[in-house]
């Protein structure tokens, strides 16, 4: 399931991820990633994962394609997390785009939700 929090407004999207992402999960996302490009402005991500195990197969292709799609248009992702693969998946992501990404762990989600911000 993914969540949009509250602190989502101008170019942040603020989410959190819990149990299974589906590809309705990712269908939320993909508008508010497109006014925000069509804004002339660059997507800042707050991705949070609480008891997240990971995609189902058609969300993750889904989703992959989509990111793939939007490399360009993403300037910070802050990816926060409690598990080990969670911060590896971070790594992996970054020779994909040109935003600037950086793993948290869920006790520093202060710290995440500041640097989106700045």
């Amino acid at each position: 399931m993914l969540q949009i929090l509250g602190f989502t407004e101008n170019n942040i999207i603020a989410t959190k991820a819990e149990d299974n992402l589906t590809e309705t999960d990712i269908q939320k996302i993909h508008p508010l990633i497109h006014n925000i490009v069509n804004s002339g402005q660059k997507v800042r991500w707050y991705f949070e994962m609480e008891n997240f195990s990971g995609w189902k197969f058609n969300a993750f292709w889904k989703d992959s394609k989509m990111d793939m799609s939007h490399a360009d248009d993403y300037e910070k992702i802050a990816m926060v997390g409690d598990k080990k693969w969670q911060n590896w998946i971070t790594q992996f992501m970054k020779p994909f785009t040109n935003a600037e990404i950086k793993y948290f762990d869920l006790k520093e989600k202060e710290e995440a939700k500041e640097w989106i911000g700045q």
